[in-house]
């Protein structure tokens, strides 16, 4: 049995806290700094984590690895079990022929390489992660940006820099509903709140795509398709997560969002200069830029245009049904929760930790009804069953490394949970007074850097954040949203999801890369936040619910 220490370095949260960051730190050194392979970069701070959580805070090495092996299989499911899923849908299309069908459909929209970055990373992004969330976005959008002819490493920076404002109503809101749980306070109440934050980030981001794709000149050229898109996504996102669903918030806004883009081409297309050729999957990214294609003088037949786009219709469809309550409720008969073998954690204040209980969702993960989906799929296309798991074996063997990534970022995240060192943070932080307004979304944020999740990160420090508001007389509703909207813009720079990216596009080994594309993007994007938290703290008071 473990009880869990706050500070074990000279009884000081500060000192303390030095010492927990050492994990994360490394982590990001050896990424951002060394350009070390991820997996070897999270290996080694899974190591890191494991010593400083037996040497400094006591917790015996055989809890610590037993942590760590629940993490690891955690990342594998449900995490990885969503992305090979979802990537084997893709290899199937690219085995049929039907990817280069739909390149050239969306080309049909717009060949501007700054609209389909919106269209695609940005509102389609959207909708996937209104229906399976984690991984699923960045692992599709990546690699249907690199069809169109996006370098890898652009495509993978574009669909992670894209996947931040519907990640706290992702999954069907589930991120929220996990806050609820843990915070004590109302889903709706804080759906609205979160509400009532992410849509203002919403409005820049397809403009920080723009600005991705073409620099200053895109930004300049492409700001109306753009505007629309970030401005529509919002309003819908605001007005569904207040007045109508707080699950659905994604959906309407996604969809609503990809319209206004659509028509606002129609009526002013732009006029790309270059567009590049398509790139296959595990291309090289530092690769020369291909020549121009020839623009298609002969549209494919209406049959295999329907094809072409009838696995992501299929997607959909699967995790709409799966949604309804009643199929819900079926298919959640064959969840179970099971305590980790072994494993004997208690809190700080001496309670049991929730941590040991892991759920086993056969059927209600994402990762399941991609699998259905990829059947459905497989039968649409006419593939047959063997060049099917020929197309799962080349799904796995392009992200084996990006699995012994995300396990061992797991496994760091569980024993940096269980020994007590994110806690230690959390509450190093929460000891700021009224400041802790501003800082409040920097722990979301943390959380999701170190997890990948923004549902792991409101577990973490749901019940955290509304515990340092209470003490700072602050608004409890106020910064147990700023962990989920500030969480979210830690998406894009957790080691999950850089290697998740990197593999979808076949740029094993560029995750450090990545890593320094996206991690401006971060930093403005939560400054933004921290400051839109508090104002709302003080001056803008009223937007609080």
């Amino acid at each position: 049995m473990y009880r869990q220490i706050l500070d074990p370095v000279a009884h000081s949260l500060a000192w303390s806290s030095l010492v927990a960051a050492l994990p994360l730190a490394s982590l990001f050194v050896m990424l951002g700094v060394l350009r070390v392979r991820a997996w070897l970069a999270s290996v080694a701070s899974l190591a890191v984590a494991i010593v400083i959580a037996v040497a400094v805070y006591g917790m015996p090495i055989g809890q610590a690895a037993l942590a760590g092996t629940e993490g690891a299989v955690f990342g594998f499911f449900p995490i990885l079990w969503i992305v090979i899923n979802a990537i084997w849908v893709y290899q199937m299309t690219v085995e049929t022929g039907h990817f280069d069908v739909l390149r050239r459909s969306f080309a049909t929209v717009s060949d501007d390489h700054r609209i389909q970055a919106i269209i695609i990373a940005f509102s389609f992004g959207a909708l996937l992660e209104a229906l399976a969330g984690f991984g699923t976005p960045v692992a599709v959008t990546s690699v249907m940006l690199l069809a169109l002819g996006f370098k890898p490493i652009k495509a993978a920076v574009l669909a992670l820099v894209a996947n931040t404002a519907p990640v706290a109503f992702g999954a069907m809101a589930t991120p929220i509903i996990t806050l609820a749980k843990t915070s004590g306070l109302p889903t709706d109440t804080l759906g609205a709140m979160v509400g009532r934050q992410t849509p203002i980030l919403a409005v820049f981001v397809p403009l920080a795509l723009v600005a991705i794709v073409d620099g200053r000149r895109g930004v300049r050229e492409a700001w109306i398709p753009a505007l629309a898109g970030g401005v529509v996504f919002g309003l819908g996102q605001y007005a569904t997560s207040n007045f109508v669903s707080v699950p659905l918030a994604d959906v309407i806004a996604s969809l609503l969002s990809a319209g206004a883009v659509v028509s606002v081409v129609r009526l002013s297309p732009s006029r790309p200069e270059h567009v590049d050729a398509p790139v296959t999957a595990g291309g090289v990214a530092d690769a020369p830029a291909p020549e121009p294609t020839e623009r298609v003088t002969s549209p494919d037949p209406r049959g295999e245009v329907l094809r072409a786009y009838a696995p992501y219709a299929i997607v959909i469809a699967v995790f709409v049904v799966c949604q309804i309550a009643p199929v819900k409720k079926l298919l959640d008969k064959a969840t179970s929760v099971v305590h980790w073998p072994g494993l004997h954690l208690y809190t700080a204040k001496g309670t049991p930790s929730s941590l040991p209980n892991f759920t086993l969702n056969l059927l209600t993960t994402p990762g399941t009804q991609m699998l259905v989906a990829g059947v459905f799929t497989m039968v649409t296309l006419r593939l047959s069953v063997g060049r099917a798991l020929k197309a799962y074996g080349a799904t796995l063997h392009q992200l084996r490394w990006a699995i012994v990534t995300v396990m061992a970022v797991l496994a760091l995240a569980f024993v940096m949970n269980a020994s007590g060192q994110t806690i230690t943070l959390g509450t190093w932080m929460a000891g700021a007074g009224g400041a802790f307004a501003i800082l409040s979304p920097i722990l979301g944020w943390l959380g999701v850097a170190v997890t990948g999740s923004d549902t792991s990160s409101n577990s973490l420090f749901g019940a955290l954040q509304v515990t340092a508001a209470t003490k700072a007389g602050l608004s409890p509703v106020l910064m147990a949203a700023g962990n989920s909207s500030g969480g979210v813009l830690g998406k894009m720079i957790s080691p999950q999801n850089l290697a998740i990216g990197a593999a979808a596009v076949g740029v094993h080994g560029k995750e450090g890369d990545i890593f320094r594309r996206v991690f401006i993007w971060s930093l403005v994007f939560l400054a933004f936040v921290c400051a839109l938290s508090g104002l709302q703290s003080s001056v803008l008071s009223w937007m609080v619910p």
